[in-house]
């Protein structure tokens, strides 16, 4: 790891840490009301083991799986469920804060009038309507975590669900006929869960009876050998069926010293990879893949040397290429890229650009940030009648924490004409 990479995991940790911190002091106060002798070393020891399974489990480094597979597992369970326990008991204690404060307590007396009643503080009165203040704090944690552990339970349900997402898109240049894209992303090969879903990921892919499948980067979780059985992720792979064949292009987790195993193990699962090149579909429309934005935390951009060409220069070799094959200038165009921030690259030279990447934020709260930090970040977009349709898959498997929650592993269905 880096000092770039090392520094940014220092820092999650620290937040990691407080966040468990507070946590295990609102717990402690929650079982201390059912259980009034709990043990505090015996507690005290449990929050540590589980906040350091759940650091180890978002440590940003290439580990052998076969050691750190279920450890992972739970650490990413672990992880989704506090996050909501972290919420909800925060949310409690906001609602109390304001309570303690001031509350306004109706008169029936004084029709609409309102006395201001101040709630005895814990600190200056032991008096009972500080003992039912307790209790009311008792109630609404369990309430709370109740609800925490809910929906964080739905979420690890969901994550193991795939969506099939349909959109019908008529292309600005005329195209012969209609073709069936079937668009992933984020396989995320050698994270928890990943293999055991391929065979799934592949039936539903075939059951479209596409013409083309375009897999939009995120292929791998950012070291080859953390995928546990390679022959039979390849093997599986193979079976996707396609008119004219599998196409990807690299995104940012398929990155890093092994790239290399990346790309023969693509050429294996018979995928054609697309590094800012392109491919004619039956003399119909022309079909760009682009490599990813170098990583600067990683030795040489993270692609073996690999840097992602400016769009203008792949234009241009795409028309000498329809000139020397007698075929028309005005194909459709069709881009494969992973990260949407590159939206803007694409003007009215291109059709139709398909991303991935964002997970649509993968769980609430999540999913809030993606949509400011992305012009989109899932479904369908067009700025306006000159620019291109833009498609962002919100990927088909999670990344780190296996829990879905306002999101869907996704497979889209796509029909140009």
């Amino acid at each position: 790891m880096n000092t770039f990479g090392i520094v940014g995991y220092l820092f999650l940790a620290f937040i990691h840490i407080c966040n468990a911190t507070y946590i295990s002091t609102r717990l402690h106060k929650w079982l201390s009301f059912i259980f009034p002798r709990i043990n505090v070393k015996i507690f005290i020891g449990v929050m540590v083991v589980i906040t350091a399974v759940t650091l180890y489990s978002l440590m940003p480094m290439s580990l052998p799986m076969s050691y750190i597979y279920h450890l992972r597992m739970v650490g990413g369970y672990l992880t989704g469920i506090l996050l909501y326990v972290l919420l909800l008991l925060l949310l409690v204690d906001i609602i109390f804060f304001v309570m303690r404060k001031v509350m306004y307590i109706p008169d029936k007396t004084l029709g609409k009038n309102r006395l201001p009643i101040k709630i005895p503080s814990k600190k200056t009165s032991k008096s009972h309507s500080s003992d039912g203040l307790h209790k009311i704090q008792f109630y609404a944690r369990t309430l709370a975590i109740f609800f925490a552990v809910t929906i964080a339970g739905y979420g690890i349900y969901n994550a193991t669900q795939i969506r099939i997402t349909t959109f019908e898109i008529e292309l600005q240049r005329d195209l012969e006929g209609e073709i069936t894209i079937a668009l992933i992303s984020d396989m995320h090969l050698g994270e928890v869960h990943s293999e055991r879903r391929l065979d799934r990921i592949v039936a539903y892919i075939n059951s479209l009876n596409p013409d083309i499948v375009c897999i939009a980067g995120d292929i791998f979780n950012d070291d080859f050998y953390a995928i546990r059985d390679p022959q039979r992720a390849a093997a599986i792979l193979r079976g996707i069926d396609a008119t004219f064949g599998v196409f990807a292009c690299l995104g940012n987790h398929d990155s890093g010293e092994t790239v290399g195993s990346m790309i023969n193990f693509l050429e294996e699962s018979n995928i054609q990879l697309l590094n800012d090149q392109h491919v004619i579909i039956d003399d119909r429309l022309v079909l760009i893949g682009r490599l990813n934005a170098p990583l600067p935390r990683l030795p040489d951009g993270g692609f073996g040397g690999m840097l992602r060409r400016d769009f203008s220069y792949i234009m241009r070799e795409v028309h000498t290429d329809l000139a020397y094959q007698g075929l028309p200038a005005n194909l459709p165009v069709i881009v494969m890229d992973h990260n949407p921030t590159h939206i803007n690259e694409y003007g009215n030279d291109v059709d139709l650009a398909l991303f991935g990447h964002t997970h649509a934020g993968g769980h609430f709260p999540f999913t809030l940030g993606t949509r400011f930090m992305y012009v989109a970040d899932r479904g369908h977009f067009r700025r306006d009648m000159y620019s291109p349709h833009i498609i962002v898959t919100q990927g088909v498997h999670m990344w780190s924490t296996p829990i879905r929650v306002g999101t869907h592993n996704e497979i889209a269905k796509i029909l140009v004409r």
